[in-house]
């Protein structure tokens, strides 16, 4: 099953910058620390932030892309090229993207500066997170460490609250069926230690 979770944000941090030789580069926050989420889940509603950190091994190991609304065909830059930098400071993740001189840079130049684009979507994987669950608001889930696969620029949807803004796997539902998955077996042994006390 792939467990790669997608996250969307609407942002008016992207900056747009072009230079005399016409090198244009875009840059801004794919993520903020600690900012908590809209309501996400599809099976489950949650709450979601990302602690400082979360990406600082999946930055130094492995190769991230930059790609048009997470169509693998459409690579945008990648950070092996250098074309893509990636970095973790006291604000969130940051991200710095050399547009390539293409008619899909030149199109991703034109919609971002037009303002007809102006979201940040990342995808991820493999997290290691804390849920809590307070008794009057939604679980709040804690994302610690987690592999960073991808940017996209995307045209964001405005989702209120109530809907889902979240794709792909389902964190929330894995955690559900774990814990039902081990209070069943809680259960079972229970019974099974009762039958045995009264077979003597």
């Amino acid at each position: 099953m792939d467990k790669t979770e997608t996250r969307e944000m609407l942002t008016n941090d992207i900056s747009i910058r072009e230079d005399d030789d016409g090198n244009r580069t875009l840059s801004g926050y794919a993520v903020k620390w600690e900012k908590r989420s809209h309501v996400l889940g599809l099976y489950y509603k949650f709450r979601e932030q990302f602690k400082k950190g979360a990406f600082l091994e999946s930055l130094n190991d492995d190769d991230q892309r930059f790609l048009w609304s997470h169509d693998k065909s459409k690579v945008l830059g990648r950070v092996k090229n250098n074309t893509l930098r990636l970095k973790e400071d006291d604000i969130g993740l940051r991200f710095e993207l050399d547009l390539p001189s293409t008619s899909l840079g030149n199109d991703t130049y034109e919609s971002i500066k037009r303002g007809d684009v102006d979201g940040v979507s990342f995808a991820f994987r493999d997290a290691d997170d804390d849920i809590y669950e307070p008794e009057d608001d939604l679980p709040l889930r804690t994302i610690k460490k987690a592999k960073l696969t991808e940017i996209s620029a995307v045209a964001f949807p405005a989702y209120p609250d109530s809907e889902v803004s979240a794709r792909g796997f389902d964190p929330m539902k894995q955690y559900d069926d774990e814990l039902k998955e081990y209070r069943e077996e809680q259960a079972a042994k229970i019974k099974t230690l009762i039958n045995l006390g009264g077979m003597k």
